[in-house]
């Protein structure tokens, strides 16, 4: 008889005092003169189900278009990625990307899926035991953008490092360069990476991709205030902010907004936050490159670039890089 496993000893949150870090970044976004928050906190549990629907959006072309070069291309990805390899996934979040390359992972030694929504994790890695009953799963609840450690039992083993979903793109490319070193010193030396990129295109289909017609981004980016009332004592209104996306062509970014409709003062615990009628909240970034501007911040940030697959209509991009 197959027993299910449980997770209920993940390696613990890599953070101090999680919501002492929140409560600051929220303090020091709110204060600035273009105030802003962390897209990483996007992701408590009903922003990582609200992101989930996302994907399945009309609109939302990354997801669909980077799991077809993942059906089509995972075999040679595969090839690329030693054998009995621990891969880590870095902001795992669902694992349906990861199925369609563990399809070509025959002698994957372990899955090592980490995120900051614990509760969301713990289910997710034990319904990819239950499907994949060898395979050794070791979930981390953590921040990706600081540094944490690996499991000491996956000592020895090659490791490779699985970023998917463009995720790269929420971050200003200097911070990018930053994170692909982290990654590479979690990850070590020798290690392989397998990470997507959404590729530079027309304005209209980005703005569409992150303002969908039934509103769901818009729901994903209001949940943020919701979580800041929920655990920071905030009084957000969330019927006097609105939803907005537009793409910035000298940046190259999509820009996420929440704008506030009309002047007024919120309260954050004990502080009070001031908004002018139509002033925002900056909440993400998403940046598109091309192939050669991703590949050229790749080298700067210490990684050998090895090859790079698209779809037909050049929409998205999924890059393996390798460090020597």
């Amino acid at each position: 008889m197959t027993v299910k496993p449980t997770f209920p000893d993940a390696t613990p949150v890599a953070l101090d005092t999680p919501e002492l870090a929140f409560l600051a970044d929220v303090r020091d976004g709110l204060s600035r003169p273009q105030k802003a928050l962390s897209p990483k906190y996007f992701y408590d549990s009903a922003g990582s189900d609200l992101f989930e629907a996302i994907t399945r959006l009309p609109e939302y072309y990354p997801t669909r278009t980077e799991v077809g070069i993942l059906d089509r291309s995972g075999p040679e990805m595969a090839t690329l990625l030693p054998a009995r390899a621990a891969l880590v996934e870095f902001g795992s979040g669902s694992t349906n990307k990861l199925r369609r390359l563990l399809r070509h992972l025959d002698k994957l030694a372990a899955y090592v899926p980490v995120d900051v929504s614990g509760e969301f994790l713990r289910a997710q890695a034990e319904a990819l035991s239950g499907d994949f009953p060898h395979l050794r799963v070791e979930p981390v609840v953590a921040d990706f953008t600081r540094d944490f450690d690996l499991p000491e039992s996956l000592s020895g083993m090659p490791r490779a490092g699985f970023f998917p979903g463009s995720t790269i793109g929420n971050f200003e490319p200097s911070e990018a360069e930053d994170l692909l070193r982290r990654f590479g010193r979690i990850l070590g030396a020798g290690a392989h990476m397998i990470v997507g990129v959404d590729l530079v295109k027309d304005a209209a289909t980005l703005e569409r991709a992150y303002d969908d017609a039934a509103g769901v981004t818009a729901a994903f980016n209001l949940n943020l205030l919701t979580r800041i009332n929920r655990e920071l004592a905030g009084r957000f209104d969330l019927g006097a902010f609105s939803h907005r996306a537009v793409f910035n062509p000298q940046a190259s970014r999509i820009e996420m907004h929440l704008v506030s409709e009309g002047a007024q003062d919120v309260g954050i615990g004990s502080d009070t936050v001031a908004f002018a009628d139509g002033e925002t909240i900056h909440t993400e970034s998403s940046y598109k490159y091309t192939v050669e501007t991703f590949r050229a911040l790749v080298e700067r940030a210490g990684w050998t670039w090895i090859q790079v697959w698209t779809d037909p209509e050049d929409l998205f991009s999924v890059h393996a890089l390798r460090q020597d």
